[in-house]
């Protein structure tokens, strides 16, 4: 039996193992049934690749997450390990096939998610497969008190029934004491070896800062603290625009999010992986499965939906063990659009009956059918047909999804792709005999850059939006010029599809998932008071809260976060020393407040208190300019 420390060397190029990884894998080549809960950045994977590929036969592997899965194949296929992964829109017959290859072909890793392991022929194949180990990912999902519950989690005991001999291995970098418990009970582990690492990251200096001018504090911290760092925003939109704002203040940054078609994601990944790029702007997807050692700042731009979530993006920094930032900056508006995003959104049973009722009907799909069917969608036609709450509407489909009502996958590759097949003499040659066609032409032209060397994505809204043509009269145009061979052109209405899992019953299907969908609600709510519990707290240490919250209990301040930092400094200012501070400052000029703050050698929540004090005692004015000056009487 191959060592697995020769196996790290060989296919990962590491000599040494991190904390707990050898004990895990020690445990798991004993046949032991395995816990192992190791906080982000603690290579939970390797804990059972290695011994996977030590052992004869295919591990299954289990999880939620399809980026996750498909990027984890294409590592181990680049390494040349046999692996794949079985997703969604994927034929009967393909999928016969690929079972086939896993039983006959030397694969060592077969990735499904839940859902797929409900199927008969997927459970049937399995049963012939020489499985060596099962591995549960994100294993936290199996219980109702876990962030993100999967039901489709509880049916993966049937592998136990399949392959009753062989160990399991469960995962996860969050999961607290209930929580632990609910997992071992769910999975039937024997007698399971836990293996938890703590919480504690003595390098990170937690940070909650308080700022009325989130961009200002974001360009300051950069420049304080140098170094690769990642941006959360909470929308697309908002990624793109703060990635703008960087750059026209000289900060190398780009931004990243799922509507990327997947060659600039990867150029983008490669270029902030490289150092090429400082600052990554993205949603919070962004991370998983990424292990980059020099992340030095992780920036909240909002408030984040739950501290375990918070804990894993905020883990991606400092995985060097060098010193690292994380920092959530909050102002008095946060805590209502918390609440406003992911509380007031939450779809009501009626609404998710409601909404399940409407989708059956808009893909015409009768009582006790749509089973394992599938179907392009276009979220937003959806929503306009039947006058949903976009934001409502999307979470009743997550919630769908997450009970295994539906599939709903977001692939964003049904884009709509133009390009210009002929030569500029021939096309305005062409618009000699069709003149109407000259705006449309013009506009396209004007709009997208290399349309005539390459196929581009285009957006036919926009370009209806600029021509002042309905949409789709620029559609009938668009297929009129290809007919005419002058352009190439594949249109598309979705970016997402919708597969049925459970045939329509209509109320009878969400009765059965109602007391989850509830308890799930009262889990959130209580997630977010932690939330705001953990931001407003000033005066204990934040490393402290947050290992709190996890269980483990510690009675050492860290000494680094914002808190700490607070309660070091000897002399606070009294607000008349400040009060003397700032009309000195302002009998020279007027200034803004931000010029105060880097001026004066006081707290920015002091200055901002104080000047509201001067304000309403007519001791200054502000100005049109949004300047602070003395009022002269």
């Amino acid at each position: 039996m191959a060592h697995p420390l020769s196996i790290l060397e060989r296919y990962w190029n590491h000599t040494s193992f991190r904390p707990l990884q050898e004990d895990i894998i020690t445990a798991v080549l004993d046949n032991e049934d395995t816990f192992a809960l190791l906080p982000t950045g603690g290579g939970k994977s390797i804990c059972f690749q290695i011994p996977a590929l030590i052992k004869d036969g295919i591990c299954i592997v289990v999880s939620p997450l399809i980026a996750l899965m498909k990027d984890q194949v294409n590592t181990l296929n680049q390494k040349g390990i046999k692996a794949m992964a079985i997703t969604s829109g994927i034929s009967y017959a393909e999928l016969d096939t690929l079972l086939d290859n896993c039983i006959y072909g030397n694969y060592k890793f077969l990735y499904l998610s839940p859902e797929r392991l409900q199927q008969d022929i997927v459970q049937q194949r399995i049963e012939q497969m020489p499985v060596n180990l099962i591995a549960v990912d994100e294993a936290h999902c199996i219980s109702q008190w876990g962030n993100d519950f999967r039901p489709a989690y509880k049916h993966i005991a049937i592998l136990r029934q399949l392959h009753p001999t062989v160990n399991l291995i469960a995962l996860t970098a969050t999961a607290k004491a209930n929580v632990v418990d609910d997992i071992v009970q769910s999975l039937d582990l024997i007698a399971p070896k836990l293996f938890k690492a703590s919480f504690n990251r003595p390098n990170i200096a937690y940070q909650v800062l308080t700022t009325e001018d989130k961009i200002y504090k974001v360009e300051h911290i950069l420049k304080a603290y140098p170094g690769s760092s990642i941006i959360y925003v909470r929308s697309r939109k908002a990624s793109v625009e703060m990635s703008k704002q960087l750059e026209a203040k000289k900060i190398s940054s780009t931004f990243f999010h799922g509507g990327i078609p997947n060659a600039q994601k990867q150029e983008r990944l490669q270029s902030w992986l490289n150092n090429q790029t400082q600052v990554m702007v993205a949603t919070t997807a962004f991370g998983m499965g990424i292990d980059k050692p020099d992340v030095r700042t992780i920036i909240h731009i909002n408030l984040p939906e739950s501290l375990e979530s918070y804990y894993q993006e905020a883990g991606r920094a400092g995985r060097n063990n060098e010193n690292a930032y994380a920092v959530i900056l909050k102002n008095a508006s946060d805590a209502d659009s918390l609440k406003n995003q992911f509380l007031k959104t939450l779809p009501t049973i009626d609404v998710l009956k409601t909404i399940y009722r409407k989708l059956c009907n808009y893909f015409q799909i009768s009582y006790g059918e749509g089973e394992l069917t599938t179907h392009q969608f276009n979220f937003n036609a959806f929503c306009s047909a039947y006058q949903f709450n976009s934001k409502i509407a999307y979470n009743a489909l997550q919630t769908l999804d997450r009970t295994s009502i539906l599939k709903l996958s977001q692939q964003f590759n049904y884009s709509t792709k133009l390009q210009f097949k002929v030569s500029n003499v021939a096309l305005f040659s062409y618009l000699e005999t069709y003149p109407n066609l000259e705006l449309l032409i013009k506009t396209l032209l004007r709009t997208y850059g290399g349309i005539f060397e390459h196929l581009l994505n285009i957006d036919t809204a926009l370009i209806a939006k600029k021509t002042g043509m309905a949409e789709n009269e620029v559609i009938s145009s668009l297929n009129r010029l290809e007919k005419d061979d002058i352009v190439d052109f594949s249109f598309s209405n979705t970016d997402s599809e919708i597969t049925f899992l459970q045939p329509r019953e209509d109320d009878k299907t969400i009765n059965r998932i109602a007391n989850i969908v509830e308890q799930q609600h009262e889990l959130k709510a209580q997630q977010l008071q932690a939330v705001l519990d953990y931001v407003d707290n000033d005066s204990r240490c934040k490393s402290s809260q947050l290992l709190d919250y996890f269980g483990e209990r510690t009675s050492t301040n860290c000494g680094i976060c914002s808190v700490c930092l607070s309660n070091k400094k000897q002399v606070k200012p009294d607000v008349k020393t400040v009060k003397t501070h700032i009309i000195l400052a302002l009998e020279s000029k007027p200034l803004s407040s931000r010029n105060l703050v880097s001026q004066l050698n006081h707290e920015e929540s002091v200055i901002l208190e104080v000047l509201k004090t001067l304000l309403e005692h007519d001791i200054i004015e502000l100005t049109t300019t949004n300047l602070y000056k003395i009022k002269y009487t």
